[in-house]
C-alpha cells in the first residue's frame, strides 16, 4: 500500500471513529502513533484531542 493511499486510510478510520477531519488528518500523518490505540481510547470515552496527545511519539531532540 502506498504511503499516501496508507495515510488517507488512516484518516478514514480515524473519521469514522469520530474525529474530527483535522485530528483526523493529524493522526494518519503520524505513523508512529498505532491507529487501533487511538481508536480504542475514543472508544472508551477518551476524546479525540486526548487521545492523540496521549499517544503522541516522544521526542526530545535526540538522534536515535
Amino acid at each position: 500500500m502506498a504511503t499516501q493511499t496508507l495515510q488517507d486510510w488512516r484518516r478514514q478510520q480515524l473519521r469514522r471513529a469520530g474525529f474530527s477531519d483535522a485530528l483526523a488528518q493529524a493522526g494518519a500523518a503520524e505513523q508512529r502513533m498505532d491507529l487501533h490505540e487511538l481508536m480504542e481510547l475514543v472508544d472508551r470515552g477518551c476524546p479525540p484531542e486526548l487521545a492523540l496527545r496521549i499517544l503522541a511519539p516522544l521526542d526530545d531532540g535526540r538522534p536515535e
